[in-house]
């Protein structure tokens, strides 16, 4: 789960790392007192959405009078905003965050992430922040510096001194960064974060480090935990199909094809939706039922797929291993009339009772087509979506 910058710093704030001084307003008619509150003669003017890349995309703008700052909250409040991080998709901008200016000597760049390859919490760090960290990750990677963080012991300080060193920094902002990465890794493990980042972390004329920007990734399995931050969620940031079916317990991820695909299993999904690629079809989705493929999951899977007018034929590819075949078949007859179905459905079961679960699926007198095995399930289905 994602947050907004807004929110992300009001946590790091919570956790004593320096944030400019902002606010936050969802209406034309809270901007006056908003820049009466940070105080100054110059703001900065922020789209909050869930993606990087605003100030490329026009989303973050340096305004220097009430009146160009009433102009740009204008045209950007109410308004979308793409990204090279949107792949091409708009994001509504319902809230923007107006905050002072600093006197910005040096931009750095500072991450937490959990390495998978490691399984350790990992700080990826570099002298070279800012809009062109991407560029400098591809191009010169020697600038990024990596710190595997033991969760036996945590963050230790001789790590802050070499990153402090390798940053170049002096003084009190020596001292600041080490702070500021101890309390990067409290905050991880304290709120199940899956991945922090300030970029750009900018170091002021006073030598003072404030995360100018703010990143939060939630660990969207240990939310369970964490209810005050589902509090923080914006559906709207979202593919509407997708919180739908997190609502479910459903893995959905919208795709741009026409065969739609119901599997348990998220590596099941995958060899599924490979299939139907070498056979010359196009995924519609991404959709993991999970073990428990119950009638009401298997029915409310149906209709995220068909929530799509694109979606020409479904294949449902389900192995019987916690709930039998039969139980499935009944689900799917069960779903197919309840949804109405008007396009093919390929359905490939297997496991236990597997039999006894084709045998209810043709006798059923619905539009049903079984096929026998992975392969013969993707060929079907790619046929029928272009009859």
């Amino acid at each position: 789960m994602n947050l907004h910058e807004y929110q992300s710093k009001a946590l790091f704030s919570d956790y004593g790392i320096a944030v400019p001084k902002g606010e936050l307003i969802t209406d034309l008619n809270q901007l006056q007192q908003a820049l009466t509150n940070v105080g100054g003669d110059a703001w900065v003017v922020k789209a909050q959405i869930h993606a990087g890349a605003r100030g490329k995309a026009g989303g973050v703008k340096l305004v220097k009078s009430a009146d160009e700052a009433k102009q740009v909250a204008s045209e950007l409040l109410g308004s979308s905003l793409a990204t090279i991080q949107t792949a091409g998709k708009k994001l509504p901008i319902n809230s923007l965050l107006i905050e002072q200016t600093l006197d910005i000597q040096a931009e750095l760049y500072l991450s937490l992430l959990v390495d998978r390859v490691s399984r350790t919490h990992t700080f990826v760090i570099s002298a070279a922040g800012g809009m062109d960290i991407e560029e400098v990750a591809e191009k010169t990677p020697e600038k990024i510096i990596s710190v595997h963080i033991d969760p036996t012991v945590g963050v230790m300080p001789y790590q802050c001194r070499e990153v402090g060193f390798a940053l170049g920094l002096k003084a009190s902002a020596f001292k600041q960064l080490g702070q500021m990465m101890q309390a990067f890794y409290k905050l991880a493990l304290d709120k199940d974060v899956s991945q922090l980042e300030i970029n750009p972390l900018v170091l002021t004329g006073d030598n003072e480090l404030f995360a100018l920007d703010a990143k939060v990734n939630i660990d969207s399995n240990a939310l369970y935990r964490q209810p005050a931050l589902v509090e923080m969620r914006d559906f709207s940031q979202e593919d509407e199909r997708e919180a739908k079916a997190s609502e479910h317990q459903l893995n959905y991820i919208a795709l741009d094809g026409d065969i739609g695909c119901m599997v348990n299993g998220a590596g099941l999904a995958m060899a599924t939706m490979d299939l139907i690629k070498l056979n010359g079809g196009n995924p519609a989705n991404f959709l993991d039922v999970g073990g428990g493929a119950t009638p009401a999951r298997v029915a409310e899977a149906f209709k995220l797929i068909l929530s799509s007018e694109d979606v020409k034929s479904i294949l449902v590819n389900i192995f019987g291993g916690i709930v039998r075949c039969d139980l499935i078949a009944e689900g799917i007859i069960q779903a197919v009339q309840e949804v109405g179905l008007s396009i093919p459905v390929v359905v490939r079961l297997e496991g236990t009772n597997v039999e006894l679960g084709k045998q209810k699926l043709a006798q059923s007198g619905l539009d049903i087509i079984t096929a026998d095995g992975l392969a013969d399930a993707a060929k079907k289905v790619v046929e029928v979506a272009g009859a």
